[in-house]
């Protein structure tokens, strides 16, 4: 059967061509009357609703094969050629990316269609589509490359568009140290990712260097250096998924404008790591210490940030730190060798913490830009369908039977406690509970009791329909997603780990029935007592909290920020400076000053002939002359 087609290289070139459009009209109009905003959104949208439909095409296609020949291919062109190293821009089109292209484009283009009414007045709102079009083309590079080095491209043009786009209100100086933050410490993760592809390539890569090539090739790797590979390529997932250490930098993306948050959390960069890692199963499988690092790293970042979450008031940085934790499941999930459970929950995930983020931008939007959620409160009234939508998000974060983010979440704890991780599973049902606390912690503070702002309060209405009709199909999504994957249990047949398993290598776990019974048990009481706590201090009217002890601890978010300021920024800084004092005035800056000196010496010695006097001049020339035939009789004679 013939896998080789055409179309797939045009999924991410299509948002490519409406960045490159959106800012050449950005640009040519910056001196004269901007275009109207329609114009702008209207061709923002176009290029990635066109990759969703050619990512349906995809899927279908898929749908219609032989499982143990379901994939599509494309190579584009060489674009490299180093000795051993043969490179092409190639794409590939497997379950795993069929998958990720779908939700990928259809939440990337709700998305899109909800920033032209979020972003309605902003005077460079050109300049912000073109970099949102750019976003989604990198990430589905990303998703579409067909070896390591292809998907590197699309890893550092998320990236590059995060620091764009986090910095977007460059008149903050806050908002450009927040993309700066995002920037360096992402960077700090790609030179893993960079170490563990050229180790990669030194050991079996002369082979070939696509995913076909390296999965059949990988029985050569010795331990050791299957070991490094797979570290260092986590080490670069940490900085792109926002996990210990590298983690940081996220909280401060909230700097950004709402829907930017959204495509970051929901369907783009954070999402890349855990990717990754399922991409390189065939790597994590048959390294278990790999995988158990990669487990208890995710599972204690699911924890530290859901203790931050408890105690954030800026509504966005309570969904981002429920973002670095429910990205630490997925961890844990792809680090127990369930591949298939962490790409179901990073599925999951994408339409409810979508959901949050845009609903929690209908509520700044209201508010006019207000994000503290003490100053909020009764806003149910004012915004019922944002309120509905929202309270969908948050059930299906919480992980409220039968949500999707239930059914997602369960089968990775499922899968640690079958498999014998019976600390991975415990931490994971706290981490729920605490997950259901603060969660309806921010709902009832937010929507429920009195206003605390009454002026603000009066002036709130419900966001316009290009907002809120977004907010609807992604509830719906949020309700009904987890149903593809229906365990037995339930009575279904888990399509999606069916549809995954030709480009994954796990084995599932067997379990009894009382396993099965008491992963399910445990999760629904630890939402049940996470939002008891929640209903009983929030519900009606609480008051801003005064934190002291632990709790001043966690709400400064353990001072890790300032740990890691006086660990590296600050010695770095200082030894800048000694550099600058001291080596560099002697070894970078003497032999150019030596050089300008000498031309200065020399310039000083001519002038003393350019004296500016016309007889001096005269006499100069008669010398000159007297000498020349002096000179000249001399030679004749």
């Amino acid at each position: 059967m013939e896998h080789n087609v055409t179309f797939l290289g045009y999924i991410p070139l299509l948002p490519l061509i409406g960045a490159a459009v959106l800012g050449f009209f950005h640009i040519g109009t910056c001196n004269r009357k901007p275009l109207n905003e329609k114009f702008y959104g209207l061709v923002a949208c176009i290029g990635p609703l066109l990759a969703f439909v050619l990512a349906l095409r995809v899927f279908l296609t898929l749908k219609g094969m032989p499982e143990e020949a379901r994939y599509l291919s494309q190579k584009a062109f060489t674009w490299f050629q180093v000795g051993d190293l043969d490179i092409t821009m190639g794409f590939l089109a497997d379950p795993l990316s069929s998958l990720m292209l779908v939700f990928v484009t259809l939440i990337g283009s709700l998305i899109h269609i909800y920033s032209i009414g979020y972003m309605e007045g902003d005077k460079n709102i050109g300049k912000f589509f073109a970099y949102l079009n750019l976003f989604l083309g990198s990430m589905l590079i990303l998703v579409l490359g067909d070896n390591p080095v292809v998907m590197f491209v699309g890893w550092e043009g998320v990236g590059l568009c995060s620091y764009l786009l986090i910095s977007y209100y460059s008149e903050g100086t806050d908002n450009v140290l927040a993309g700066n933050k995002a920037f360096i410490v992402n960077r700090i993760g790609d030179l893993g990712f960079v170490l563990g592809m050229a180790f990669l390539f030194w050991a079996i890569g002369a082979g070939g260097f696509d995913y076909f090539s390296l999965k059949a090739n990988a029985h050569s790797l010795t331990p050791g250096i299957a070991l490094a590979v797979c570290l260092l390529l986590f080490v670069g997932a940490t900085g792109k998924s926002a996990q210990i250490p590298l983690y940081v930098w996220l909280p401060d993306a909230m700097a950004g404008p709402t829907p930017v948050s959204a495509l970051i959390h929901a369907a783009t960069m954070v999402t890349a790591g855990v990717y990754m890692v399922a991409r390189f199963s065939f790597l994590y499988a048959h390294v278990p210490v790999a995988g158990e690092i990669v487990a208890w790293v995710g599972i204690i970042t699911a924890l530290v940030a859901a203790i931050f979450g408890m105690f954030q008031d800026d509504i966005k940085k309570v969904l981002a730190y429920s973002t670095v934790s429910q990205l630490g499941y997925m961890f844990a999930g792809v680090g127990v060798a369930a591949y298939s459970a962490g790409i179901f929950h990073v599925f999951t995930h994408a339409f409810f913490k979508a959901l949050l983020f845009l609903g929690a931008g209908a509520v700044i939007y209201a508010m006019h830009h207000e994000q503290n959620i003490w100053k909020m409160g009764g806003l149910k009234n004012k915004m019922p369908k944002t309120y509905i939508t929202m309270v969908i998000g948050a059930l299906a974060l919480a992980g409220c039977p039968p949500f999707a983010g239930f059914f997602s979440k369960d089968e990775i704890l499922y899968s640690a406690l079958a498999t014998g991780h019976v600390g991975i599973w415990a931490v994971g049902v706290l981490v729920a509970g605490m997950t259901a606390y603060y969660t309806f912690r921010m709902i009832f503070v937010v929507f429920h009791g009195e206003p605390r702002d009454q002026e603000a309060y009066d002036h709130c209405h419900e966001a316009p329909a290009v907002m809120t009709v977004p907010l609807i199909i992604l509830a719906v999504g949020a309700l009904l997603a987890g149903f593809l994957n229906l365990p037995a249990i339930f009575g279904g047949h888990q399509q999606v780990t069916h549809w995954l398993a030709p480009s994954l290598v796990e084995h599932h776990p067997h379990a009894s029935l009382f396993v099965e019974i008491l992963a399910i048990g445990a999760s629904v009481a630890a939402f049940v007592i996470g939002i008891r706590i929640a209903y009983k201090r929030f519900a009606v009217g609480a008051e801003e909290p005064v934190f002291s002890g632990f709790s001043k601890f966690a709400y400064h978010k353990f001072y890790v920020d300032e740990l890691y300021d006086g660990i590296f920024v600050q010695p770095y800084k200082k030894i800048g400076n000694a550099i600058r004092k001291t080596i560099e005035p002697s070894v970078t800056d003497a032999p150019v000053t030596l050089v300008s000196k000498l031309y200065m010496v020399i310039g000083t010695a001519f002038k003393v002939f350019q004296v500016g006097y016309v007889r001096v001049y005269a006499i100069y020339m008669i010398v000159g002359l007297s000498l020349m035939s002096l000179l000249l009789s001399q030679s004749l004679n």
